[in-house]
């Protein structure tokens, strides 16, 4: 996105008229990058990218609505036609009421609200410790949220700790690990596989659009697809994987090699390809992903030749950049073929014992307990979703088909057993009336071209390190007489400081990076 918005900017601008001369060289063999729409058994799905974070102002929405993507015929992953509320289950089987659930889900949201610098009530309990947290130098949004549940149990000792009639479930156990399924959730939206690691003061600097968070009818790559469409073929050069990227520093260090194959070494940059050739630019923007930036400052990686100075290795190495997963699994249709009638299978909240429970149930493996639902992708599809953070996501990676369908089978039969939800009438248990038939899923963190899902503010990382992974290089301040600046830009999720994880902060990355050589130019 962010690589295709630039060029998409410097094209019309200037490269159309022939003021400069553009490539675009892209590692795989498709555009697009972490926006990867597809196709599962007949449904158009997203592996990657999946929503417009708020229609408000937001670029992306704009495209869309410009290309007229927002609407499709063909089923789609669109997530917003739950008319009913989640069903939620504890394992064992137990439904959970609303009195059960609401109140932690109100708790976990206030404390999301005022970390992330919204209003809210000053309901006492809430109020009163958030502030004392941030008194006392709270680091992380995990230690908060954690401290936060402490402070709701100690203000509700005066409530008689009433069973909720649950085989080996008490009350506080329950409110524990409905707390940790809403925690799951946030960590598949920030990508933090701990939320321990998630810093507390730059969770109010991120920024969201208003207004309603949509999917794209006919596919996120059709927004990459429409930025690309205006360059001429042969602009863009798939499968060109870049292996090093010499370029002049601004500290007298200059690459002999880099002038002499160069000639009168007129153009600073020299980029090294997988297959051996190589190609020479004034300026080259990375828009490669964190997860790769971080492997390529690490020892011995001779991505950037001389290697990037400190204040930018710093920077790269202190933010975070985690796994999210997306698990796609298919419904066998079950004895009734009419799809009007069959099974109408709910949005699935899944509510498990906590680690160190020696309650757990021994055959629910432990990559799926952190797994916070299970949902169709629209009202009566017969495809279901569960998002993976961290380790779990990693984890699923390495996982054949047959063993995430025996996963999911044990987790729906603890579950769904004796539910009075599912099957329609049918006298048999969701046991044999739920199967799965395929699988589909990402594999971010393993992909060498991305490493990784989107980026974080890490404890002991700053909205400063994103403005640095902005910055560069040469560094702008102490250019010398003989210095060729603006060598090697940066653009990306990771280098916006307000809109870092999303595809509109990659957009606009893009544009920043476009517009600062645009105005080198005098364009």
């Amino acid at each position: 996105m962010a690589g295709l918005t630039a060029a998409n900017r410097l094209y019309i601008t200037a490269g159309s008229k022939e003021l400069l001369e553009l490539c675009v060289v892209e590692g795989g063999n498709r555009i697009g990058g972490r926006i990867k729409t597809s196709e599962f058994v007949g449904n158009r799905i997203e592996m990657g990218a999946t929503w417009v974070h708020g229609i408000g102002g937001s670029p992306v929405y704009k495209i869309a609505q410009e290309i007229k993507s927002l609407d499709s015929d063909k089923p789609w992953e669109c997530m917003d036609e739950f008319l009913d509320e989640p069903l939620t289950i504890a394992e064992g089987g137990y439904e959970l009421n609303s009195s059960l659930v609401d109140p932690i889900s109100i708790l976990f949201k206030k404390l999301m609200d005022f970390a992330q610098g919204k209003a809210i009530e000053q309901d006492g309990v809430c109020s009163e410790f958030a502030q004392s947290y941030i008194k006392n130098g709270g680091l992380s949004v995990g230690s908060f949220l954690r401290k936060g549940l402490d402070a709701y149990w100690g203000s509700m000792k005066e409530q008689e700790e009433e069973s909720p009639g649950f085989d080996n479930w008490t009350r506080k156990s329950l409110e524990e690990s409905i707390f940790a399924m809403l925690e799951n959730t946030q960590r598949t939206y920030t990508s933090a596989g701990d939320l321990q690691t998630l810093d507390f003061s730059a969770e109010s600097e991120y920024r969201m659009f208003p207004g309603k968070e949509i999917t794209i009818a006919k596919g996120y790559s059709t927004i990459v697809e429409s930025l690309a469409s205006v360059m001429p073929a042969g602009l863009i050069q798939l499968g060109r994987k870049v292996t090093k990227i010499e370029w002049m520093p601004d500290d007298g260090r200059h690459n002999q090699s880099l002038d002499i194959e160069n000639g009168d070494g007129t153009k600073p940059v020299k980029l090294h390809f997988y297959d051996g050739s190589i190609m020479y630019a004034d300026h080259v923007i990375v828009t490669v992903s964190l997860g790769v930036l971080k492997q390529g400052i690490r020892d011995n990686s001779g991505m950037f030749s001389p290697p990037l100075p400190i204040f930018k290795t710093e920077a790269i190495s202190r933010l975070g950049f985690g796994v999210v997963n997306k698990l796609f699994l298919q419904l066998s249709p079950n004895s009734d073929e009419d799809g009007s009638d069959g099974m109408m299978f709910p949005y699935l909240q899944m509510v498990f014992h906590q680690s160190d429970s020696k309650l757990r149930h021994p055959k629910i493996p432990w990559w799926m307990r952190r797994t916070a639902s299970l949902c169709p992708i629209y009202g009566r599809s017969n495809v279901v979703l569960s998002w993976f953070a961290g380790k779990e996501a990693l984890e699923l990676e390495s996982l054949g088909d047959e063993e995430i369908i025996d996963g999911y089978s044990t987790m729906i039969s603890n579950l769904l057993g004796n539910s009075k939800h599912l099957c329609n009438g049918y006298a048999n248990s969701a046991e044999s009336c739920i199967k799965f038939d395929k699988v589909l899923k990402s594999q971010w963190g393993t992909d060498p071209l991305f490493l990784g899902s989107y980026s974080y503010v890490a404890v002991g990382s700053s909205g400063d390190d994103l403005d640095t992974m902005a910055e560069p290089l040469p560094k702008m301040s102490n250019h010398s007489f003989n210095s060729k600046p603006l060598q090697i830009l940066f653009a990306g999720e990771a280098t916006h400081r307000t809109h870092y994880s999303t595809t509109h902060g990659a957009y606009y990355s893009g544009l920043r990076e476009a517009n600062r050589l645009l105005q080198h130019y005098h364009y």
